[in-house]
């Protein structure tokens, strides 16, 4: 099984103070991630990380670099161990510009500033409190679309993340988004969820944040994926730095197709993924996805030294 697995990496929510204390007292290549990442940003990174304060770490502009440098720290962690390099990456949102760092799209220091001003660039696009974000369970997508069409009402409401048959995370315009949750339930949703994020991803909302992220990436040179990054947009496996590029701009816009991602690299013969970063999110989508999937984390030594095991 060893020589059939993905690498996923996770997005926004994932982040917790106290990530990545373990593994950078055990692994100088945390360390040495970190620094080159507070080198970009001006600001210590890990301690941020480790120490918090909590509400600074969920700023989103403060959230994207230390998720970024989590996950390639523990992929620099992985290489160094001399664990298997897998089929196929992919990441969730944010957790993409992780899977191109590490596929060698994108390089590092070059990847910690652009998230950081993406996530700059994502608040300031919709006013505090006028966006909002909800889970909705128990609808399939289709009918989820057509609740959002009808709630729109001239305002934007739209699926936002595609994350596992049965839970499609909507975006938009706090109006608009609380008519489609009542919408929902009337149309039997199991539950409805609103989510405390303070930007609504994935949506057309994010079109100006899109168009600077555009004049952003342009000015970044991206090389050919070493490893295949299977992208959120539209789950194709891409290698070509041209449609990698493409896609990643149109992404902070277009709905993230999650479940299609995992069904995408399955169907390619992986048979094992594992979360290279904070948390159990993705670990936990990916089960609900198809729970013969075998999944594992990197986010400690101890969960990396089961995942080497794999």
């Amino acid at each position: 099984m060893a020589d059939k697995i993905a690498f996923v990496f996770p997005g926004q929510g994932s982040q917790y103070v106290g990530m990545c204390s373990d593994l950078a007292k055990n692994f100088p290549a945390a360390g040495r991630t970190f620094a080159d990442a507070s080198a970009v940003l001006g600001y210590d990174l890990l301690s941020l990380c480790i120490n918090g304060p909590e509400e600074k770490l969920h700023q989103t502009e403060y959230t994207q670099p230390a998720l970024l440098a989590a996950s390639y720290a523990a992929w620099q962690i992985w290489q160094e161990r001399g664990g298997t390099i897998p089929m196929y990456m992919a990441g969730h949102s944010l957790g993409e510009y992780s899977a191109l760092v590490c596929a060698g799209v994108i390089n590092f220091t070059d990847a910690v500033g652009l998230v950081a001003e993406r996530g700059r660039s994502m608040q300031e696009a919709v006013p505090h409190g006028t966006g909002a974000m909800a889970a909705i369970s128990g609808l399939d997508d289709e009918t989820v679309i057509d609740v959002c069409a009808k709630a729109a009402q001239g305002e934007v409401v739209s699926a936002a993340n595609f994350n596992f048959p049965g839970q499609v995370v909507i975006a938009g315009d706090t109006v608009a988004v609380e008519r489609a949750c009542l919408l929902a339930k009337e149309s039997g949703a199991r539950r409805v969820t609103p989510l405390p994020v303070s930007v609504p991803s994935h949506c057309r909302l994010m079109t100006p944040a899109a168009d600077r992220l555009h004049s952003l990436v342009n000015k970044i040179t991206f090389m050919p994926a070493a490893i295949p990054v299977v992208q959120n947009v539209d789950a194709r496996a891409q290698t070509d730095p041209h449609e990698i590029k493409q896609a990643l701009v149109l992404q902070l816009r277009q709905s993230v197709l999650w479940s299609s991602c995992v069904t995408t690299m399955q169907r390619l013969g992986t048979t094992a993924m594992i979360e290279c970063g904070p948390g159990k999110v993705l670990s936990g989508l990916i089960r609900r996805i198809d729970k013969n999937i075998v999944c594992a984390g990197i986010s400690d030594r101890e969960s990396l030294e089961a995942a080497l095991l794999i």
